[in-house]
C-alpha cells in the first residue's frame, strides 16, 4: 500500500503533499482546542503594596493528557502492526492499516495525526514509503482511510443494531477506499486499472475488521461495541 518515490508525477506528489499538509494543520488547530486551556493567573499583593502575577498561562487538560497517552499507546500498536506482512492467494501481499481504529477509537482528526504520524517515521527512518510519496500515502491511509473509515462507522452504527458489524464493515471498507485511492493515482501515474489489487484489499479488509473489532474491545472501547 506505500507508494515509493517516483511512483508519481512530481505534480500529483506535490498536489497530495499540500493538501495533507493543509489537512493535518486545520486537525491540529481544532484538536489543539480541547487539549489546552487557558488559565488566568491571580494578581498577588506584597505589603510594600507592589502587586504580582496576572496575565494568562496555557495548561494541557486532563483530557488532553489521556488522549495523547493514547494517541501515543495507538501509535505505537499500528506501527508494529503495520511491520507485518502476509501473502494472499495469487502472491499479492497485504498488512494492517489501522485507520479506523485509530479514528473510532481516538476521534477522526486524532486518528489521522496519529497514522499520519506512523507514515512519516516509516519513510524516515524505515524507507517504507518515500518522502516525495508521503503526501500521497498520509492520503491514502489517513485521510481516506482513517476519516472516511470513520465517518462509514458513523453512519452505520445509527441503523445497524450490532455497532461490532459497524466496526467490521468500517475498518474493511476503510482499506478498500484506501486501495482505489492507490489505484487511481496509479492510473494517473501511466499504470492500468489493476482490479486484482482491489480485490486482493477486499480480503485484506476482511482481516482488518476483524482485527479492528477485537483490538477496540482490547484498547477499552468494550462498552461501545457490546
Amino acid at each position: 500500500m506505500h507508494l515509493p518515490d517516483g511512483f508519481l508525477g512530481p505534480g500529483t506528489s506535490a498536489s497530495l503533499m499540500a493538501f495533507t499538509a493543509a489537512v493535518g494543520a486545520v486537525a491540529v488547530r481544532k484538536i489543539k482546542k480541547s487539549f489546552f486551556a487557558r488559565q488566568k493567573n491571580p494578581v498577588l499583593a506584597t505589603p510594600e503594596g507592589i502587586t504580582m502575577g496576572g496575565g494568562e498561562t496555557t495548561t494541557i487538560t486532563k483530557y488532553g493528557k489521556n488522549t495523547l497517552a493514547d494517541m501515543f499507546l495507538v501509535g505505537v500498536f499500528i506501527f508494529a502492526a503495520q511491520m507485518i506482512d502476509f501473502t494472499i492467494v495469487g502472491g499479492e501481499a497485504g498488512h494492517f492499516l489501522g485507520g479506523a481504529l485509530a479514528a473510532i477509537l481516538l476521534g477522526p482528526l486524532e486518528g489521522m495525526i496519529v497514522l499520519s504520524a506512523v507514515l512519516i517515521i516509516q519513510a524516515l527512518f524505515l524507507g517504507d514509503g518515500g518522502m516525495v510519496a508521503l503526501g500521497a500515502n498520509i492520503f491514502n491511509m489517513a485521510v481516506v482511510g482513517a476519516i472516511g473509515g470513520y465517518y462509514i462507522y458513523y453512519f452505520l452504527k445509527k441503523y445497524l443494531r450490532r455497532i461490532k458489524t459497524a466496526i467490521f464493515i468500517a475498518a474493511g471498507s476503510s482499506v478498500v477506499l484506501a486501495s482505489f485511492a492507490y489505484s487511481l493515482e496509479s492510473v494517473i501515474a501511466g499504470s492500468s486499472w489493476n482490479n486484482n489489487f482491489i480485490l486482493t484489499h477486499i480480503i485484506v479488509g476482511i482481516g482488518e475488521g476483524i482485527i479492528t473489532v477485537l483490538m477496540l474491545k482490547a484498547f477499552g472501547f468494550k462498552k461501545k461495541t457490546d
